[in-house]
């Protein structure tokens, strides 16, 4: 029986051997990249790489080695494809991302948008994000909102994006897909829900809670707690306070702010009774205007796959090969098209940096439907 050190040696060699061959390989890529971007070719050649792999499964002599020779060579093609993008970029014919770079937002000299009324966590995050005195309004969607800056009624919104407790806000990912619109900024609010009542209303009077889904989700555990109290959804917190200190019923309650108590006029009944004593949502600051400044450090896309296996390996690929990190990914279903996805990925870099460009462009060339959300 053939000992297992000299089995060792024989596999050591055929690895030096396969080393070999591969920068041998990627050496002939680097001269196909040099002929592409001297004749304006793509670098990807989706055909030609189908049909190869299938001629080199073909090679093989059982199925085992048949597939695993196709992924082997899936990465190989990967690597080659890298290696041409970063040549494609050094010699700058890769073409320039269609962002301007500022060194910073006037945040005085502009209008902006938020969904809901006056008191709104939106509301907030707007005033924290620009200043106490910038010129503000609001619309009672946030699609209303992605239209005021598309038609140019204001230049930003401030939108919720994702809260620590409740998640994602999903039907604001739909909206950054569908608008041409971009984030350039964030503003991370801390929340603390309050209940909040007529004043001269007590605890044992309510029976009828009103508030954002999310803030109702937010405060699950104290709701379940009491006995009797039914739930009802309104589009933002604000609005719920609205109610219930317009229709002055002491059986009556919101879930909202501070700020929506004292500008309402409503008395907080307990606060706070969010379970989540860290709770805070991700507002983002969007514009009509392809743009960002120059310190921004995380990068927003989304895109589209083709519905076979590795197709999301092979486009995250590009994020690790360029040493980036990646901090979200999120999935979103693809109206009339069942079990198709958009994804949106965060990953930290700014778009002037090679290596956020090399990572782009490979996604670029190999994603169905890319788009840069933005660099803030």
């Amino acid at each position: 029986m053939t000992d297992l050190l000299e089995l060792r040696d024989q596999i050591d060699g055929i690895d030096r051997e396969i080393v070999r061959l591969f920068e041998e390989r990627m050496e002939v890529c680097r001269q196909v990249a040099e002929y592409k971007i001297a004749n304006g070719k793509k670098v990807l050649d989706r055909n030609r790489e189908i049909e190869k792999l299938k001629v080199l499964g073909g090679l093989t002599h059982n199925d085992f080695n048949r597939h695993g020779v196709q992924e082997l060579f899936q990465q190989i093609m990967s690597m080659s494809r890298k290696l041409q993008y970063q040549l494609l970029e050094q010699e700058g014919v890769s073409g320039s991302l269609p962002f301007t770079r500022i060194d910073q937002i006037d945040r005085k000299n502009c209008r902006v948008v938020y969904q809901g009324v006056e008191g709104a966590y939106q509301h907030q995050a707007a005033l924290k994000y620009f200043g106490e005195d910038v010129n503000i309004f609001h619309m009672e969607s946030w699609r209303g909102c992605m239209e005021a800056i598309k038609e140019g009624m204001a230049d930003y919104a401030v939108l919720p994006i994702e809260n620590s407790s409740a998640g994602e806000v999903n039907d604001i990912y739909d909206l950054l897909e569908e608008y041409e619109n971009y984030i350039v900024g964030e503003q991370i609010l801390e929340i603390n829900h309050a209940l909040l009542g007529v004043p001269g209303a007590e605890l044992s009077d309510i029976r009828t809670v009103y508030s954002h889904p999310q803030a109702l989700m937010q405060c699950s555990v104290y709701l379940e707690q009491q006995q009797g109290w039914r739930q009802e959804s309104v589009a933002n917190t604000a609005m719920a306070a609205e109610k219930v200190a317009a229709d002055g019923d002491k059986s009556q309650a919101a879930i909202g702010s501070v700020a929506a108590a004292e500008h309402h006029g409503l008395q907080i009944l307990k606060m706070p009774i969010n379970h989540n004593r860290f709770n805070s949502t991700r507002f983002i600051i969007v514009t009509n205007r392809k743009m960002y400044e120059k310190d921004a450090k995380k990068v927003s896309i989304c895109f589209e796959l083709p519905h076979k296996s590795g197709s999301l390996y092979s486009i995250l690929s590009h994020i690790i090969y360029n040493d980036l990190n990646m901090c979200k990914i999120e999935s979103r279903p693809i109206p009339e098209h069942n079990w198709e996805y958009h994804f949106f990925v965060d990953f930290d870099g700014n778009l002037n940096d090679s290596a956020v460009k090399n990572a782009i462009r490979g996604i670029m060339e190999e994603a169905v439907n890319f788009k840069i959300l933005g660099n803030y």
